[in-house]
């Protein structure tokens, strides 16, 4: 059975905190197996037949949202798409390894347009720089995430999609567990 992680927006974070024994429980109820979360910001990996992410993003949503009572934007890959996420060199690793710069990954619904990107570009700076590669955007933060002038709810306002952030080494981190 194939091995999917979702990764969830507004998951402790704005007030919404949901214990993670909770939070497995939910997805065992929306039918899916051999569930783990992995850390408590909305990472949750499981089992499922469904080889259709999308549908999969759709009944989590949906499940969620009867459940808690708000909007859990969800954004699957199953742990190959991830592995390859993980492994992505979006800039030279002098860049990536430099004191005080961190790489986060957003994850996206769908690939942003020719226009989206450009609008991305636009927003990059000596501070903030991006790189989109498939449904992902890389941000590397030159700087400590409280410091920058660009935020999550910025860059979806820039590309017109939704989106979630998660800084690079626990993406790797998941992907090394699981794939």
């Amino acid at each position: 059975m194939p091995k999917y992680v979702a990764f969830l927006r507004a998951i402790n974070v704005g007030g919404h905190t949901v214990k993670m024994d909770y939070l497995r429980g939910l997805f065992e109820a929306a039918g899916f197996a051999k569930v783990e979360t992995f850390i408590a910001s909305g990472n949750v990996v499981f089992d499922t037949r469904s080889k259709n992410t999308q549908a999969l993003e759709q009944k989590i949503e949906r499940h969620l949202r009867k459940i808690l009572g708000y909007e859990v934007r969800t954004f699957v890959r199953d742990t190959s798409e991830l592995v390859a996420v993980a492994n992505y060199k979006p800039f030279n690793e002098t860049e990536l390894s430099a004191a005080g710069n961190t790489l986060y990954v957003g994850f996206l619904p769908e690939e942003p347009s020719s226009e989206a990107k450009r609008k991305l570009l636009l927003v990059s700076s000596a501070t903030d720089e991006f790189a989109v590669h498939g449904r992902e955007v890389y941000w590397l933060c030159r700087t400590s995430f409280s410091e920058s002038t660009v935020s999550g709810a910025l860059l979806e306002k820039t590309l017109g999609l939704s989106a979630t952030f998660r800084n690079v080494n626990t993406v790797r981190r998941i992907a090394a567990k699981y794939s």
